[in-house]
């Protein structure tokens, strides 16, 4: 994932030469991020398509005031639930809680690190199955905070919700996906060579 420094690089840029490479250097590191998120939100693939185009124009369109945002990927986040919840509204779908609109969502990870390329095809077909089975809630916040890499206080604004609350689902989703996979180490190591 791109490091907050390059992002704020990129904005930087944007935001002083009108930098077009810089631009679509950001959209294309962080739509893959943003999609899933408004695909999960609004339940279709061409809204949460035009959802994530439409933060980006309204990026360029106010990239001189892009110096004054402290934390872009967490402002891209936020326009983006605020696109897709004012897309639902005009759609007369009004949930009492976006966390709702998460009830069926499907999140798919687009990084892996050493640590997931160590666990064998079996241990991660397991997980992302116990993954799938959290409820709604945990699911999204344990994809939000693990997978893309957000603070507990950036999962907490664009949801709308407590940090305290991020940290107690996270906690239960953390408890109920080691209680599903009951992870063993010892039947995962080779066993040692003994030399003589």
């Amino acid at each position: 994932m791109i490091t907050a420094e390059q992002i704020q690089y990129l904005q930087q840029r944007i935001a002083h030469f009108d930098d077009q490479q810089a631009y679509k250097l950001l959209f294309t590191a962080l739509y893959p991020y943003l999609y899933p998120f408004a695909k999960a939100l609004v339940k279709a693939k061409e809204p949460a398509e035009e959802i994530v185009s439409d933060v980006f124009i309204k990026v360029w369109e106010k990239r001189k005031e892009l110096e004054k945002i402290d934390n872009l990927k967490l402002y891209l986040y936020v326009a983006t639930r605020h696109i897709a919840l004012n897309y639902l509204d005009k759609q007369k779908r009004k949930p009492t809680n976006p966390i709702d609109y998460f009830q069926h969502s499907e999140f798919i990870s687009v990084h892996l690190d050493p640590e997931q390329l160590l666990i064998t095809a079996d241990m991660m077909a397991l997980l992302r199955k116990a993954i799938d089975q959290l409820p709604p809630k945990c699911k999204v916040i344990f994809k939000l905070v693990k997978e893309d890499g957000l603070k507990y206080r950036e999962v907490a604004e664009i949801l709308g919700i407590s940090v305290k609350t991020v940290e107690n689902q996270l906690a239960i989703a953390l408890h109920k996906l080691g209680n599903a996979v009951d992870f063993d180490i010892k039947k995962t190591l080779p066993t040692p060579v003994k030399s003589f």
